[in-house]
């Protein structure tokens, strides 16, 4: 049995009367302690697949398995790490991380709590800042701070819903380790949203396409097969995962080719990563 297993999902959103299909006839299973990329271009549904696997939203068709049993809404076995930082900005880093813990650890003691909120911003560099206030911190601080809140909550799969798409290219590489460390250290289910296909080869066990929307679909998966920890200039140059790179490149560009052209260039703007590596 798999451990997260999303088994025909289906989705659309009627807007203006109008239904849209967002995606169709998802199949996908997922083992305990896997890390699994989601590539795809902008509009293919990527957001939507997140939320599915969070509860935020229930399939029309199809269902949504952890451990076997149907997922109905929200849980905080399940943590969600967005895009756009969600904190609180009337509380400090510590009160943001200590919110979250709050919820899931109603038993335990004051000090057992403060201890646990210490723990994991210790994991995330973010000790010195703890008094700090989110407009106090940098972008990728902001970020660590959301990563750490959402560890603190202890979820058995770490949802990553492009979160570092906002940074800039150093802040990125450097959380990008710190994901890595993190998923080495606990070896959480993890399931990562992304445009960045390099980043997809340094973090995951296995990285799946979607196709174009409306009505998206899986493709097929792409297995890397690679030691950790992994070399950022071996995923550069390494002639695996330059193999792999061109694989995953060919098949977005079959993809690309079946978008309209006002699409792809709406596209283009938000997901460069992915249709400039198409396009070479």
């Amino acid at each position: 049995m798999a451990f997260l297993e999303l088994d025909g999902v289906s989705k659309s959103f009627t807007v203006n009367g109008k239904t849209k299909p967002v995606l169709r006839d998802i199949h996908l299973s997922i083992q305990q302690g896997e890390f699994v990329a989601i590539v795809g271009f902008s509009g293919s549904g990527k957001t939507t697949l997140m939320s599915l696997m969070a509860g935020l939203i229930l399939p029309d068709d199809g269902e949504v398995r952890l451990h076997g049993e149907r997922v109905t809404g929200p849980s905080p076995n399940r943590g969600i790490v967005f895009q756009n930082y969600s904190l609180l900005p009337w509380l400090t880093v510590f009160d943001n991380v200590k919110l979250a813990v709050d919820q899931v650890c109603r038993g335990w003691s004051q000090d057992r709590k403060r201890e646990r909120v210490l723990e994991y911003l210790k994991m995330v560099n973010l000790s010195p800042a703890a008094q700090k206030r989110p407009a106090q911190l940098s972008g990728g601080m902001r970020q660590r701070v959301s990563v750490a809140r959402t560890l603190a909550m202890d979820p058995e799969v770490l949802l990553l819903d492009e979160p570092l798409g906002a940074l800039d290219a150093l802040t990125r590489a450097t959380l990008q380790e710190e994901i890595e460390k993190i998923w080495e250290r606990d070896r959480k289910t993890c399931v990562l949203i992304t445009n960045d296909l390099d980043e997809a080869l340094l973090l995951a066990d296995r990285i799946i396409p979607l196709t174009a929307g409306p009505g998206a679909t899986l493709g097929p998966s792409f297995i890397v097969d690679a030691e950790r920890p992994r070399d950022r200039r071996a995923i550069a140059k390494g002639p695996e995962f330059k193999h792999l790179r061109r694989e995953l490149t060919e098949w977005l560009l079959t993809v690309a080719r079946q978008i309209p052209t006002a699409a792809v260039a709406a596209s283009a703007t938000k997901s460069s990563t992915i249709v400039s590596g198409a396009a070479t």
